[in-house]
């Protein structure tokens, strides 16, 4: 019943503000670390230095731009955090400052700008559509309520590490539950990253492995948004781009320099 009533008002209101509806969400993220090294080089104090490092690496500011049926998600410019020192090197598969996540809900369909290692790549894909469960626990976020929602995505997990000359890899397939938090107060099928397809704005998600937290709305400023498709880089599908990614980061590891004769051990997240 709940589902149906949400449903009916968000048709209703969006039908409404369809015309001229805008809005800027800002987003705090943060991301779970969970790093355990099999190296006699990294301490547990090592070990600590590492994980407050890739903890500082994935806490960042988003924005999303938004119309009543399309969005644009980037990342607020920012200094990066340093590298830990002792050989270690850490490399973050995809997610640069300068990447623009495009999603037009009416169509289904999302324009992803991404730079990877320089070469500027256009994803062009469908969007997926999550089977979202609709519950009736509400909690607020700011002054809007929000309502609980819940899906499953499985993902692939891959870390790699080389200890002196032996490379290491491992790819595991998990389920993830997925936690929104949407408000039909903003009335519009949109959210962070590739989260997207529920009766109001999604202003908090937890997909298992990152928390995106809302902290600043503004609805329909005085200026108003342009809201635009990328439009350059190397046209690929999803499905090429994650091959593109897994080649990039294996030329990345091969070129890596060696100390004194040993190559420095590396940790790649994410691709």
């Amino acid at each position: 019943m709940l589902r149906i009533i949400l449903l009916i008002i968000f048709f209703i209101s969006q039908s409404i503000i369809a015309q001229g509806f805008q809005g800027v969400v800002t987003y705090q993220t943060n991301r779970k670390i969970d790093l355990k090294l099999n190296d006699s080089r990294t301490n547990p104090d090592m070990q600590k230095q590492i994980q407050e490092m890739l903890k500082k690496q994935f806490q960042k500011e988003f924005t999303l731009h938004f119309n009543a049926s399309e969005s644009v998600y980037k990342e607020v410019e920012s200094l990066g955090a340093p590298q830990p020192s002792s050989g270690i090197r850490i490399m973050i598969a995809g997610g640069g400052g300068g990447d623009v996540s495009y999603k037009n809900v009416k169509e289904e369909r999302f324009a992803d700008k991404r730079d990877v290692f320089g070469k500027i790549f256009l994803v062009k894909d469908k969007l997926e559509k999550l089977d979202w469960t609709l519950e009736n626990e509400t909690k607020k976020i700011g002054n809007y309520t929000c309502y609980k929602a819940t899906a499953k995505r499985t993902v692939e997990r891959f870390q790699s590490s080389t200890i002196d000359s032996e490379e290491k890899e491992e790819v595991q397939e998990e389920e993830l539950t997925i936690t929104a938090w949407y408000t039909p107060e903003i009335p519009v099928a949109h959210g962070p990253d590739d989260f997207w397809g529920l009766p109001g704005l999604i202003l908090e998600v937890n997909d298992g492995e990152q928390n995106m937290l809302c902290n600043k709305i503004v609805l329909n400023p005085k200026k108003k948004l342009e809201i635009n498709e990328p439009g350059k880089g190397k046209v690929v599908t999803q499905e090429k781009f994650e091959e593109v990614m897994q080649k990039k980061m294996k030329e990345m590891q091969d070129r890596m320099p060696r100390r004194n004769g040993q190559e420095s051990m590396r940790i790649r997240i994410g691709g």
